[in-house]
């Protein structure tokens, strides 16, 4: 796939000064508020820092191509509200791109570092296969009658929350040795 066709995440780390998280967080949604309204916007996540683990603040913007994220990192809307959080953050923020599946591999705590592609494919095709497997064996007796697209629309929501929230965090950490 070329570069501007594939889904693309940006994954945002930094540290926030002590006494400014508060600041920091309505900063956060309103910066969040402001890159829902460019154009391929998928959606963005904030995961907060835990003492111990993790100081920073993580925020990741995903788009639906590459283009669309361009026009949102180049905006002078985004430079306006980085310019508002300078007086609140440590340093200049650590940005990384990753895309398509990229994200999924990335291990809690950890500095983000893709595996080759090749082996996230495998690892990917795997897990799927098991879960196809798993999820006609217990759903589809549940779901008998219902219109085909129904069931599709159900299994493939069904398969992506457990991908992303679940499942491929946990395999990840599995075979991270082999991944890494």
């Amino acid at each position: 796939m070329e570069q501007e066709d594939q889904f693309v995440t940006v994954v945002i780390s930094q540290i926030v000064k002590p006494g400014c998280e508060s600041a920091y967080e309505a900063w956060l949604r309103d910066i969040t508020n402001v890159s829902r309204t460019y154009v391929g916007h998928l959606g963005t996540n904030v995961i907060s820092p835990q003492p111990g683990i993790r100081p920073e603040y993580v925020i990741i913007f995903r788009f639906d191509g590459y283009e669309n994220l361009k026009a949102w990192m180049t905006s002078r809307e985004r430079e306006y509200w980085l310019t508002q959080a300078q007086h609140l953050v440590q340093s200049d923020p650590h940005v990384q791109q990753l895309r398509g599946l990229e994200a999924w591999f990335s291990l809690p705590g950890k500095p983000l570092k893709t595996p080759p592609r090749y082996k996230t494919a495998l690892l990917t095709w795997g897990v799927v296969y098991v879960l196809i497997n798993l999820l006609n064996t217990f759903l589809t007796p549940m779901l008998r009658g219902l219109p085909p697209l129904l069931i599709s629309l159900i299994f493939s929501a069904i398969m992506v929350g457990l991908l992303t929230y679940i499942v491929m965090p946990w395999v990840s950490r599995l075979f991270k040795s082999w991944l890494y």
